[in-house]
């Protein structure tokens, strides 16, 4: 303990609170220094003081500090406490104890409950994914009621330098390395500059209480080994300077990431329209790294860089499709090209209605019918129109519509043997939206036309023909 500090240490069951009874000798410097790297770290973030920010308050030491010294420096500060409920009685002293520290502030606090196994239970996430979707659900839910400028939390140089690791180990590229940023959309991070030790120097110097989460301790949880076990036998091994060597690291691949990304933007325009299309023989014509690139295009997307691999790996074929680790989204080679689509679009493609063909068909695509006697029959060359032997196609059948299925095959009129609509797609040149888009008519489970692209050899009008029907497809 230095000279001139005063603790008071009160023990419970689960945890300690350290409570500064009187300021040691420094406190002034100690307190001014804080303020002006936070007020500097703001300035960067174009935060201006009169700003209403919603402080993530846990109650833990960077939490309370970064409360402090925003309501120092003006701003309009909101608390929002989570309680999770995970640690029984611990959780509820938590609570009480931002209670009284926003009491003491004159600063606002909302509280609110979460259900964590809920959660778990619905999204299949861990534990710690399952409170942060819920916290930051929240946070957002808050930024918007409160018109808020952004969403402070209190993550520090050590937080910074443990995620590093956790990445790193993952194998993570540049983004993922420098991944707790300063800024990230409307989450600002004012103590990434700060160590905890000097963040336990500020708390004791304006003589705040804070709490320690009794789990922290335990090395169940990979950070929790990290800080404990994996920096402590760095700084054996290095040196005292251990950790300032791993945040020197993340700076400097923050700003290879930041010349690397400026440079990715340009390339990304040549490629890519922003919405569905990637033009991926270009990309391999052109780049040295073709995978890499389609990986940054596709990140965001939640494509990993083994698919990216793939994808370069298979550009020349066709009708490949690769889904997102999230499902959400469908990428499908074509032609040189790699087009994205919803995947809920491409399992609504997949369903087939049932039509009755006596008469004109409304949805899901639009045909107009007519049955006329066969001296009418005049036929000419356009897919849009189809003709059947009516006694043939009005005869007790099963008629559907539906989109291509993988393994489709007809038998296109004038020809014996049944074709690939695969290979009708290609001699068609058709890119892989026309392919979803494309309709096909069924009797009894076989392909009998496809509008618009070819008609069949079923029920042809010839010599015993009476009577005709006439489909004629009217796109929407």
């Amino acid at each position: 303990m230095r000279a001139g500090e005063l603790f008071l240490l009160c023990v419970t069951n689960y945890h300690r609170i350290f409570v500064v009874m009187k300021p040691a000798d420094s406190s002034k410097q100690i307190i001014e220094r804080t303020v002006a790297l936070v007020r500097g770290a703001l300035a960067d973030m174009r935060l201006n003081p009169g700003a209403t920010v919603i402080v993530a308050l846990s109650g833990g030491a960077d939490s309370v500090a970064l409360l402090s010294v925003l309501a120092d420096l003006g701003y309009d500060c909101r608390a929002a406490h989570c309680n999770f409920h995970l640690r029984g009685e611990e959780s509820m002293r938590d609570m009480r104890h931002v209670q009284t520290l926003c009491r003491d502030l004159g600063v606002e606090l909302y509280i609110r409950d979460f259900d964590v196994p809920a959660q778990m239970a619905a999204a299949g996430e861990s534990v710690e994914m399952a409170c942060r979707t819920l916290r930051y659900r929240w946070f957002d839910e808050l930024l918007d009621r409160e018109r808020a400028s952004a969403i402070a939390v209190g993550h520090h140089r050590e937080d910074r330098a443990e995620t590093f690791m956790l990445n790193l180990m993952r194998g993570a590229g540049l983004d993922g390395l420098t991944s707790m940023r300063p800024v990230e959309g409307s989450v600002v991070r004012p103590l990434l500059a700060l160590s905890r030790g000097e963040i336990e120097s500020y708390l004791s110097a304006r003589g705040l209480s804070y709490v320690t989460d009794s789990t922290n301790a335990e090395n169940a949880y990979r950070r929790n080994s990290i800080r404990n076990r994996v920096f402590p036998l760095l700084a054996e091994i290095f040196g005292p300077g251990a950790l300032d060597a791993v945040v020197r690291t993340v700076g400097n691949l923050e700003r290879s990431r930041a010349v690397y990304s400026e440079a990715l933007q340009s390339k990304l325009a040549r490629y890519y329209d922003g919405v569905s299309t990637i033009d991926i023989a270009a990309m391999v014509a052109n780049e040295c790294q073709p995978a890499l690139v389609l990986f940054e295009i596709l990140r965001d997307k939640h494509f990993n860089f083994s698919q990216a691999d793939d994808i370069i790996a298979r550009a020349a074929s066709s009708g490949i499709e690769f889904r997102s680790t999230d499902g959400a989204t469908v990428a499908e080679l074509s032609h040189g090209r790699l087009v994205l689509t919803d995947a809920a679009r491409v399992v609504l493609a997949d369903k087939s209605h049932c039509v009755d063909i006596s008469h004109d068909i409304e949805s899901p695509v639009c045909i107009r019918v007519e049955t006329l006697p066969v001296a009418a029959f005049a036929p000419g060359a356009d897919p849009c129109h189809a003709y059947f032997d009516a006694d043939v196609a009005l005869a007790p059948h099963s008629w559907e519509i539906r989109h291509y299925r993988r393994g489709d095959r007809m038998v296109p009129f004038g020809a014996r043997r049944s074709k690939l609509i695969s290979d009708i797609f290609a001699n068609a040149k058709y890119e892989a939206a026309a392919k979803r888009q494309a309709w096909f008519l069924l009797c009894d489970g076989e392909i009998v036309w496809a509008p618009a692209l070819k008609n069949s050899a079923f029920a042809p009008v010839g010599p015993e023909t009476r009577r005709f029907l006439h489909l004629q497809y009217i796109p929407k």
